[in-house]
């Protein structure tokens, strides 16, 4: 029964410890100096918020591994700095007119709303890419391409590299 007790405890001022962990680093980053004041500051405020916010999330997302995440994160980062370099090369050294601009339909086999929304998110802050809908049914995400020449490479690729890896990671 005690166990019980200290769960109930740790789910009620600590709904979500990995949103409390991410919001004092980030304020921490946002203060771009160290004080006692601003860390203290920072963990009220990363206890608080998702205490609050904790009614708006219905249920954690099941994660299968969070190595394979880590991983992921890093495949992303690296995606984001290399199309940087690949977008500022197109837009200095391309006329724009022999851009193949195109908008894309992915075909998604994601059913996780949190899977799909990490998805599109990472697809938008990879610069040269944008999601910009997702069907009715959750099964088609819209994608704009600033150059593509073809489209179902640039749908194969995403869904390689991103869409496989989230599979993965979400049940």
């Amino acid at each position: 029964m005690p166990e019980k007790q200290s769960q109930n405890f740790r789910q009620r001022w600590l709904p979500h410890p990995l949103l409390t962990l991410t919001l004092v680093v980030v304020w921490m980053l946002l203060l771009n100096s160290f004080t006692l004041g601003g860390f203290l500051l920072g963990t009220v405020l990363g206890v608080l918020i998702p205490i609050a916010t904790s009614h708006f999330w219905p249920g954690r997302p099941l994660l299968r591994a969070y190595g394979k995440m880590m991983a992921f994160l890093g495949i992303a980062l690296w995606d984001v700095l290399v199309a940087n370099v690949m977008v500022a090369r197109l837009i200095l050294f391309r006329r724009p007119e022999s851009l193949a601009t195109r908008w894309v339909a992915m075909p998604l086999e994601l059913r996780s709303p949190e899977a799909i929304t990490l998805l599109a998110g990472t697809i938008s802050l990879t610069p040269g890419t944008v999601s910009s809908d997702l069907s009715a049914d959750g099964r088609t995400l819209l994608v704009h391409c600033l150059d593509a020449p073809d489209a179902e490479v640039a749908v194969r690729d995403m869904k390689s590299r991103y869409e496989a890896r989230l599979m993965e990671i979400f049940p």
